[in-house]
């Protein structure tokens, strides 16, 4: 078997794949031995037919099929490895005008999407502002502030329940006299203006004391999950046993002692803005490497095939229905929600998938124009640092990790996170202060 490419560009390549007669007969003969127990013969028992036989019953081109199939399963892996092709998407082949025939051999014309060769000129020094956010002290104390109420303690009180505080209580829900299904609970915590509960069921809440029966009368959204309930007007009978107030420590010393390894409020102070400086530095770099890759893809346009970009969205779907699975909820039960169908979903998935992949393959260009490549250490490196995610031996992980694909994707990884690092060191960076926050006037 010889190959040739014809052509490879757009996305698309194109070679041929020629087979001599003494392989198509072969490949006819072990077709013959491997399925001539299918075939029924006068005057054979079935499978001891001669292949002459068969063929004058079933006709010449019997095992023609198969022996093509054979030959094509077995070649073609063999041929993208020598013409260095990367397919995405199923192969299309078209035979010769000339007739498939014993002692004959034959050419076929493959044609299959690729990863397109992308080329970047434009990549050095790329011009991008980098949003740079001054921590104030007014971020501070809110940090402060947030650890305040998170060593926080609840204090049963005899006062009138008001928002902020939790309320411990039972309820039962009453559609007209007919208790509904899912509406009963006992020794339910709930912070009154979380908007945990059906709106205005906490409201409702506001005011009452260990003790009190409440009535709470709510109607249910129209586009609740549970279609017996969606629009329909609902009595919660109410039980409340305590009522708790959130009692947050003093902002001192002693505070800034129990909660860091810090003496006084002002070094713990201190902390927390250097905290916050570097995670406000470590931001702005995030966003500004994100923004020099969109500008290397926009100077440096290139189509990609549908199929590829079909396909990312599809990955991008399940990626979703992942994380949605996580919060208990399935993805045929999102798009009843949304009254879509999934097909839908993958579609407007598809905008960010192109703009994914252009990403990708750009800077991927980038790592292949400078010639980066993956060490040993590197790689080594980072099954240590996947280990301790996952909270694994680190052998334990390349055993689990092993194969040829999954260690091209990790050095893949290491290669684009060098490119983009190389991107952002030799950008033209503007840094530009983060614009207030607008707080809209209440009228």
């Amino acid at each position: 078997m010889t190959s040739a490419l014809i052509s490879k560009d757009n996305g698309e390549a194109k070679f041929s794949m020629t087979f001599t007669a003494e392989e198509f007969d072969a490949a006819t003969d072990a077709a013959y031995k491997a399925t001539r127990g299918k075939y029924s013969v006068d005057g054979f028992r079935k499978g001891k037919a001669p292949r002459s036989m068969i063929e004058k019953w079933y006709g010449e081109g019997v095992f023609f099929n198969d022996a093509i199939d054979t030959l094509l399963n077995t070649n073609y892996p063999k041929v993208l490895d020598e013409l260095n092709i990367e397919p995405i998407s199923r192969p299309d082949i078209k035979f010769g005008e000339e007739m498939i025939e014993k002692h004959k051999g034959f050419t076929v014309e493959v044609t299959v999407a690729v990863v397109p060769d992308v080329e970047v000129k434009e990549y050095k020094g790329l011009e991008v502002e980098r949003t740079i956010h001054v921590v104030t002290e007014e971020d501070v104390n809110r940090e402060l502030e947030f650890s305040q109420k998170k060593n926080g303690r609840l204090v049963k009180t005899e006062n009138p329940a008001e928002n902020g505080d939790t309320v411990i209580l039972d309820y039962a829900g009453f559609c007209g006299e007919e208790q509904f299904d899912g509406g009963t609970a006992e020794n339910q915590s709930l912070k009154l203006g979380s908007n945990t509960f059906i709106p205005g069921f906490e409201d409702q809440l506001v005011g009452c004391k260990a003790g009190d029966d409440k009535d709470v009368n709510v109607t249910f959204p129209k586009e609740y999950h549970a279609d017996n309930l969606a629009g329909k007007d609902a009595t919660f009978k109410c039980h409340i046993h305590e009522v708790k107030h959130e009692e947050l420590p003093e902002l001192d010393d002693e505070f800034a002692k129990d909660v860091s390894e810090f003496d006084t409020l002002e070094e713990y102070k201190a902390d927390l803005k250097k905290k916050l400086e570097e995670s406000a530095k470590q931001a702005a770099e995030y966003t500004a490497k994100n923004a020099v890759v969109n500008k290397l893809v926009e100077l440096n346009p290139f189509t990609i095939p549908q199929v590829m970009i079909d396909d990312e969205a599809e990955n991008m779907l399940q990626e979703f229905a992942q994380q949605m699975s996580y919060q208990n909820i399935s993805l045929k039960d999102y798009c009843t929600y949304l009254g879509k169908k999934e097909d839908e979903l993958v579609n407007e998935f598809k905008p960010q998938a192109e703009s994914r992949l252009k990403a990708r393959l750009a800077v991927d260009a980038v790592a292949k124009a400078e010639g980066f490549t993956v060490s040993e250490e590197e790689l080594n490196t980072e099954y240590e640092d996947m280990a301790k995610q996952y909270n694994l031996e680190v052998e334990k992980l390349k055993t689990m990790m092993v194969g040829e694909g999954n260690e091209k994707f990790i050095k893949q990884d290491i290669l684009n996170r060098k490119a983009i690092d190389f991107l952002y060191e030799n950008a033209k960076l503007t840094d530009v202060p983060e614009e207030p926050a607008k707080i809209e006037e209440v009228k």
